[in-house]
C-alpha cells in the first residue's frame, strides 16, 4: 500500500476519534462505496455482501489493512436480520449513513422489452428499506442504473417511496449523475436516491456540485479525466490483476486490423451472422479511445465481445487492473478470484472518487446535526 493511503488513514483515524460519523454498507461488493467512505473520513461499522470473491476482496483490502473496522457479514441479505447488524454496530452508536446498491441487472437497459419486470433481484430494493426502518439512519443513499426509473419498474420505486413516507423519511427526487463529472475517467451514468430522516433534519443540500467539466465548456473546473490515465502507467511488479483474456488467432488478427484509439469492429472487417442486418452492438470488439472518458465498465468489462473493451493500441482486451483504474481504484487494491470474478467485482462497484464526492457533504451534514444537538443539550 502506498504512503498516500497510509497518510490518509492516519488523518482519518484522528477524525474518526473526534467525529465518528458512522456508515453501514449493504450490497457492499468489493468495497467501492466503503473505500470512498474511508477517503471521506467516514467510519464503516458494518458491511453485507453475499459474493464470496467480493468478500475476500473486501477483507484483504479494507479490513486486514486496517482501513476499516467494519464487521463483514457474508451471506444472503434476505436471511440476515437488520437487528443483528444493529447489534453489531453497538447500542451506544448510531448509523448516520446507510449505503447500498442493490443488484441492478433487473433494471438494466440490456433487458429489452419487458425482461426484468418482476425479476426477484428487484425486490432487494425493498429489502434495503427494512434496514432503513431498523437502523434508522439520518441519511440513506441508494445507487442503481438509470433503468430503475423506467415505467415498467414503477411499482418497485413507488413501493420504496411509500415505505419511506410511512416511516417519516423524505426521499429526494431521483438524481442521475455521471461519474466523469466527479474525477472518474469513465462515462458512467447512475441514479441515486437520497433519503433523510424528517425527525432529525430538513431536506439536505445534495447532490454535490460536479468537480470536473467538459473540455469544451468555459468552466474553471478541471476537465474530465480521459481513459489514457488507465494505460499510461506501468503496473506494479507482481500485480495479480495485470491480466487480460486470452484470444484465439482469429480475434488477434481482427484486433490487429482494428485502427488504434477508438477503432470499431466494422473497421476491422469482422462480421458475424448475428451482426448481419443488425444496427446495434456497434461497440463490441471496439478499441477504447484514450482521448475521452472510457465507456461504462460493466461486469463483462474484460471481455471484448461484450463492449468497447479492447486496449487502445495493443491487440487484446483491457486488463483487470486497467478496468479497476477506470473505476478509480488505487493500484494497491487487489481483486480476488481471478480474471472473470474480478471483472464482475469491478463492474458492480461504485467508482471510488464518485463515492467520496457523494458522501463528503452527508458527513458534513451529520456533523452539523450532532453539533446542534450538543449545543441544544448544553443549553
Amino acid at each position: 500500500m502506498n504512503s498516500d493511503v497510509w497518510d490518509a488513514k492516519s488523518k482519518n483515524d484522528a477524525q474518526l476519534t473526534n467525529n465518528n460519523v458512522v456508515a453501514c454498507d449493504l450490497f457492499a461488493g468489493a468495497g467501492g462505496f466503503s473505500l470512498g467512505a474511508f477517503f471521506a473520513g467516514i467510519e464503516v461499522a458494518a458491511a453485507v455482501e453475499w459474493n464470496g470473491h467480493a468478500c475476500k476482496t473486501y477483507r484483504s483490502n479494507l479490513i486486514k489493512t486496517g482501513l476499516t473496522k467494519a464487521h463483514l457479514f457474508e451471506g444472503d441479505i434476505t436471511n440476515l436480520s437488520p437487528l443483528v447488524v444493529k447489534e453489531q454496530i453497538g447500542v451506544d452508536r448510531h448509523c448516520d449513513i446507510l449505503l447500498g446498491g442493490p443488484p441492478c441487472q433487473g433494471f438494466s437497459a440490456h433487458r429489452l422489452n419487458n425482461k426484468g419486470v418482476d425479476d426477484p433481484r428487484n425486490a432487494l430494493l425493498l429489502r434495503y428499506f427494512e434496514y432503513v426502518r431498523v437502523l434508522r439512519p439520518t441519511f440513506f443513499l441508494v445507487e442503481n442504473v438509470p433503468g430503475l426509473l423506467w415505467p415498467r419498474h414503477a411499482k418497485f420505486v413507488d413501493a420504496f417511496y411509500s415505505l419511506a413516507e410511512a416511516a417519516d423519511y423524505g426521499v429526494m427526487e431521483p438524481t442521475i449523475l455521471n461519474a466523469r463529472d466527479f474525477g472518474v475517467p469513465q462515462n458512467r451514468r447512475r441514479v441515486f436516491l437520497l433519503g433523510y430522516d424528517r425527525k432529525k433534519t430538513a431536506r439536505p443540500n445534495w447532490p454535490p456540485a460536479p468537480t470536473h467539466a467538459a473540455p469544451e465548456s468555459d468552466s474553471v473546473l478541471p476537465k474530465w479525466l480521459n481513459a489514457s490515465i488507465a494505460f499510461e502507467k506501468e503496473c506494479m511488479e507482481g500485480d495479480l490483476n495485470n491480466i487480460h483474456m486470452s484470444h484465439g488467432q482469429e480475434l488477434l488478427d481482427t484486433f490487429a486490423r482494428t485502427p488504434p484509439n477508438g477503432g470499431s469492429r466494422k473497421q476491422s472487417g469482422r462480421v458475424l451472422p448475428c451482426h448481419e442486418g443488425h444496427i446495434g452492438h456497434n461497440d463490441v470488439y471496439g478499441r477504447i479511445d484514450p482521448s475521452v472518458p472510457a465507456p461504462t465498465m460493466t461486469t463483462a468489462c474484460i471481455n471484448p465481445s461484450k463492449g468497447r473493451f479492447v486496449h487502445p493500441t495493443e491487440n487484446h482486451g483491457i486488463t483487470l487492473r486497467q478496468a479497476a483504474r477506470l473505476q478509480a481504484f488505487p493500484d494497491w487494491f487487489t481483486f480476488e478470484g481471478g480474471l472473470m470474478a474480478g471483472g464482475v467485482q469491478v463492474g458492480n462497484a461504485v467508482p471510488v472518487e464518485l463515492a467520496r464526492a457523494l458522501l463528503a457533504p452527508l458527513k458534513e451534514a451529520a456533523l452539523q446535526l450532532r453539533s446542534a444537538a450538543n449545543v441544544s443539550a448544553a443549553a
